[in-house]
């Protein structure tokens, strides 16, 4: 079966859907990849929740599958948003890469040895909250573009640290310029990241089960109660919020945080429970009891 895969251009998302590619050609399958330029790779000069949220990462891919022009869809699943557009559904997640965050700064200094007044260039709100509320002393600057771009920008002393996802660094194969990685229990990850995720259109049974063997089952249950836990918060990248699941003797033992962008009034809490869904809903439920609804609104 020929299968057209529609991917964004950068080199990490080329990179994901080379994989799938091959994944798909052990499988016995032939796929062809196209190139699609998003809103978010297009619009650099503006934060990102100005242009539509992460979901600028998808639009024009999404738009042209449901058009009937590419058939795959491959995304950082921290990147797509809970509720899909009519006739789009989620139909695998690859097993999970290195889910934590990277620091890499110009001086090779650790989060916690960076001088005061240091500029650590993220334009995340998840990440800033969070680097704010460890180190209220540090600058926090906008910094947009891909992984390549973010890097050089660093070298050329546009900001002293920057922080980006371990997996895209592994997947680069840039992980030996990361300085420290940060451990969930710090600093909580965003919800699916380190994970791809692969997008069809509803009624496409053919396509679906060419790639369930893809599909890996821990890291899909996952990040289905990291899901859940964002959509009880209506969460998206305007909220700095983390989550993160872990396997724990048969439940899912499930992290997650909450603060307001200047990283003040911080919420953390954990649940533990079978069922992701079930674990989404009450650690969501638990955080706004404890007043998140507050933070999220602003």
């Amino acid at each position: 079966m020929l299968i057209r895969i529609g991917s964004r251009g950068s080199a990490l998302a080329r990179w994901q859907a080379e994989h799938v590619q091959g994944r798909l050609a052990g499988l016995g399958h032939q796929a062809t990849i196209h190139l699609i330029t998003t809103t978010g790779d297009r619009v650099q000069d503006r934060r990102l929740e100005a242009v539509g949220g992460k979901g600028a990462f998808l639009k024009e891919i999404e738009e042209a599958m449901l058009a009937g022009e590419i058939d795959l869809a491959v995304h950082s699943l921290k990147d797509v948003p809970t509720a899909l557009p009519p006739g789009l559904r989620l139909c695998a997640v690859l097993e999970r890469a290195d889910p934590r965050d990277a620091l890499l700064s110009r001086a090779g200094l650790e989060l916690n040895k960076l001088p005061a007044g240091s500029r650590v260039g993220t334009t995340s709100l998840r990440r800033r909250a969070q680097v704010a509320a460890l180190r209220p002393d540090l600058v926090l600057q906008d910094l947009r573009g891909n992984v390549d771009t973010r890097i050089r920008k660093l070298c050329q002393g546009s900001c002293d640290a920057i922080v980006l996802a371990a997996a895209g660094l592994d997947r680069l194969g840039r992980r030996g310029e990361a300085t420290e990685v940060l451990e969930p229990e710090l600093f909580v990850p965003a919800p699916g990241q380190g994970a791809i995720a692969l997008e069809c259109r509803q009624d496409d049974d053919a396509v679906a089960a060419v790639v369930a063997p893809l599909d890996h089952p821990p890291t899909a249950r996952a990040v289905a109660a990291e899901r859940a836990l964002l959509a009880g918060l209506r969460g998206g990248c305007n909220v700095p919020l983390g989550a993160y699941a872990v396997e724990d003797d048969g439940a899912l033992r499930l992290a997650a945080f909450v603060a307001r962008a200047d990283g003040s009034g911080v919420l953390r809490g954990q649940v533990r429970d079978p069922d992701p869904q079930r674990a989404g809903a009450a650690l969501a439920e638990q955080l706004i009891a404890r007043g998140a609804g507050e933070l999220i609104r602003g």
